[in-house]
């Protein structure tokens, strides 16, 4: 996991709340990526998740957003002890109680491709999207899938590692 300007106070943690996500978002022109985003009918997976140097969780927000370079606040999810779970998260309280966490926040970007927001590509969208990215986005747009940690098993993942053998994991 990168980090980048994200101040971290631990190490990142394999047993993180059981989320939904898939690959299914297409990221901009210059990295040509297709990343993770929280899926509603997706495989559930264990997350990872640490511990952020900051206190404030508005601030921890701002942070994060930043970070993802995003200029809109709504796409970074934020959720505190004794307030509703969101629904894209279920089962987030009880996990958060279990590791005495009362703040969590998370990225909450919607799918997305061939720049139409909120669009899932099919696999095969994913697989024919990869294949025809030149030489040197290609390679860092499988590399960026195979670096995924090897607990976020997804069904595009499975896939494009059957297809695409390149982009199987370790």
């Amino acid at each position: 996991m990168n980090p980048g300007e994200l101040p971290l106070r631990s190490e990142w943690f394999e047993d993180g709340p059981s989320i939904r996500v898939e690959f299914v978002r297409q990221s901009g022109k210059e990295h040509g990526r297709i990343t993770l985003v929280i899926l509603p009918t997706a495989d559930v997976v264990t997350s990872l998740w640490a511990e952020m140097d900051c206190d404030d969780p508005e601030a921890a927000k701002e942070l994060l957003r930043l970070r993802e370079g995003k200029p809109h606040r709504h796409h970074i999810g934020l959720w505190r002890a004794g307030r509703p779970e969101p629904g894209s998260l279920p089962g987030l309280s009880d996990w958060a109680a279990a590791q005495d966490i009362d703040a969590v926040i998370w990225t909450d970007l919607p799918p997305k491709f061939q720049g139409e927001e909120g669009r899932i590509p099919s696999v095969e969208e994913v697989i024919a999207y990869l294949q025809e990215l030149p030489t040197d986005p290609r390679a860092t747009a499988i590399e960026y899938i195979r670096g995924a940690p090897t607990q976020i098993d997804t069904a595009y993942r499975r896939e494009l590692g059957r297809l695409l053998p390149e982009t199987a994991g370790d």
